[in-house]
């Protein structure tokens, strides 16, 4: 069975089309053997009335004869019927026998229903007689018209139909013939139509098939210069493909970089635990050295992986739980644990709040943690790192600031992008993943709120959290 869309255009078109010039063609038929039928019947209620008046002027049967005979001229045969029914003169043996009293019987069209969609037109009532239509012995049909004549006699004029039939069947005909043209011709155009108007879906096709098997998603289509559907769906297509080929090469280079990430602490701890098995007589202080340089890439590699995890989470759209947490003292443990990643740095408090939200307590740890980290790590010692929790409305801000080496304005578009380090400072840390930046901005859209930087290169960072609240009753918490 066929099933395309082109296929299916042209069939509705023909079939609407074709049922148009059906509808039309029956109508012109219809109109077209009314108007033959009454026309007949004029001439012959014509050719009645006229030979009655001259009947009326008759002084003898001989006279009656005469004037039937002149009938002839008018195309119509002429009889006379007595008032018992009874032929009383007629001259054309070839008529068919007519009753005279059943006249006037319901006429029966041999075309059917057709010629009374018209009724009104050439519609012709003459209440002076009464219509019929018979057959002769050869099956040809007959037109009578019986006219009422003084003294109870009973005029009936005929008139042969042949022709008229043959002249409506051949109209008939050609209109059968004109609606299966027609409807084929529709067919046609709307399969040439729907070709041309489904060329560029052909292209996107195409095109699309081409990216599928190639895997070039640099490629666009031609947009159209209709601007009409099938142009913005260009546009559209080609949107969706400039979308995916910045995922996929976002994708390459996550995979890239995590693979960088991930060779560089496995080669340190294989280089050591290689060193630790050729060298058996080592001595202890180069032995500890290999085992804390391994048990500190392990150390990292343990961060990578976990980091990598929770973004494959957020990638995978797993939404966070939800309970009631006091952000005040998430942020008091998150400080309580920083105090041991300092180096001699100055680790300042500014202010804590009492604020209660909906969310995540473990991710809400790692998104200060994470800060807390970044300004530490980038601030060198004795600088100085400070946190605060204020209130605004239903909203918390955090505020993390440190007095460490900034981040380039140039850079600073770009921080939150996977395995970013713009700077140099930045790049010779090796502590560092690259992800916990990415990592904190997810937690805080997750947590309907926002996260933004603003940094000085040589001046320091200042990171800002902004969080909503819920309707839960706070509880203080002490440093």
């Amino acid at each position: 069975m066929i099933r395309t869309i082109r296929f299916r255009l042209a069939a509705w078109h023909a079939a609407l089309t074709g049922a148009v010039v059906i509808v039309v063609c029956g109508y012109a038929y219809a109109v077209h053997a009314r108007a033959h039928y009454d026309q007949a019947d004029q001439l012959l209620a014509d050719a009645a009335h006229h030979v009655a008046e001259e009947l009326s002027a008759a002084r003898s049967v001989a006279d009656e004869r005469s004037v039937l005979l002149a009938a002839r001229v008018l195309d119509s045969r002429m009889r006379i019927y007595g008032a018992d029914g009874r032929l009383r003169l007629g001259l054309d043996a070839e008529l068919p026998f007519a009753d005279p009293r059943a006249l006037g019987r319901p006429e029966r069209s041999p075309f059917g229903w057709l010629p009374a969609l018209a009724p009104s037109l050439h519609h012709v009532h003459d209440a002076s007689g009464r219509y019929d239509v018979t057959r002769d012995a050869g099956g040809e049909r007959w037109r009578l018209f019986g006219l009422p004549l003084p003294g109870g006699r009973l005029l009936v004029a005929a008139s042969p139909l042949g022709q008229i039939d043959e002249s409506v069947a051949e109209f008939a005909r050609l209109m059968a013939i004109m609606a299966v043209v027609g409807s084929a011709l529709s067919f046609a155009a709307g399969w040439l139509l729907a070709g041309r108007a489904l060329r560029p879906v052909a292209a996107m096709r195409e095109t699309a098939d081409t990216i599928a098997r190639s895997r070039e998603l640099s490629r666009r289509i031609d947009v159209p210069a209709t601007d009409d559907e099938l142009s913005r769906l260009a546009s559209t297509f080609n949107r969706m493909l400039g979308s995916l080929e910045e995922a996929y090469l976002a994708q390459q280079r996550f995979v890239s970089d995590a693979s960088h990430e991930l060779r560089a602490p496995l080669t340190v701890i294989q280089a050591n635990l290689d060193l630790l098995r050729r060298a058996e007589r080592m001595p202890v202080d180069d032995r500890s050295r290999a085992v804390e340089e391994a048990f500190a890439e392990a150390t990292r590699m343990t961060r990578l992986v976990a980091d990598l995890l929770a973004l494959a989470r957020a990638d995978a759209g797993v939404p966070l739980r939800r309970v009631p947490v006091e952000l005040d003292r998430v942020l008091v443990d998150v400080v309580a644990d920083a105090r041991h990643m300092t180096r001699g740095h100055e680790l300042v408090v500014g202010g804590v709040e009492p604020a209660a939200m909906s969310g995540d307590p473990d991710r809400l740890r790692q998104l200060l943690l994470n800060l807390m980290d970044n300004a530490i790590r980038y601030t060198p010692p004795p600088g100085r790192v400070t946190i605060a929790l204020r209130t605004d409305g239903g909203w918390a801000d955090i505020t993390v600031r440190d007095s460490g080496v900034g981040i380039a304005e140039d850079a600073l578009p770009h921080v939150f992008e996977r395995f970013y380090r713009g700077d140099r400072a930045r790049a010779r840390d090796p502590g560092g993943t690259g992800l916990g930046l990415p990592i904190a901005r997810w937690v805080a859209e997750q947590h309907g709120g926002t996260l933004e930087l603003e940094s000085e290169l040589g001046r320091g960072t200042v990171a800002r959290v902004r969080l909503p609240l819920a309707d839960v009753p706070p509880v203080s918490a002490a440093i």
